[in-house]
């Protein structure tokens, strides 16, 4: 059974750092699953902040996070993490971590998630 767990949140101050991380098990052969994560807010769509297609892949961000957030993973360790630098109020919601077979970053073909890990950007 894959599993993906996601840890890190919490309630930081506008230009504030956090760092997400995510523990992948049950996965075969991880190196060879893409990776992302997703933000989600209460009534909205969740949506794709950033992805990380394979280890010499190269990464996409959202444009509201770019140059803030940094993806990357341990595929020696089965993770994955999100560093967030600069954050602002309106990164607030529930970062999911998720994973895709393959080398892809669109959006739809993630499938697996992880339960979810709420940052508050607050003063």
């Amino acid at each position: 059974q894959v599993q993906l767990v996601e840890s890190g949140g919490g309630l930081v101050q506008p230009g504030g750092s956090l760092r997400l991380s995510c523990v992948a098990s049950g996965f075969t052969f991880w190196e060879n699953y893409a990776i992302a994560w997703f933000r989600q807010v209460p009534g909205e769509a969740r949506e794709g902040v950033s992805c990380l297609s394979r280890t010499d892949g190269m990464a996409y961000y959202e444009d509201s996070v770019k140059g803030r957030f940094t993806i990357s993973r341990d595929d020696a360790k089965n993770t994955a993490a999100l560093q967030m630098n600069s954050l602002k109020p309106e990164d607030t919601g529930v970062y999911y971590c998720a994973a895709a077979y393959g080398n892809t970053c669109a959006w739809l073909d993630f499938g697996s998630w992880g339960q979810g890990t709420q940052v508050t950007v607050s003063s």
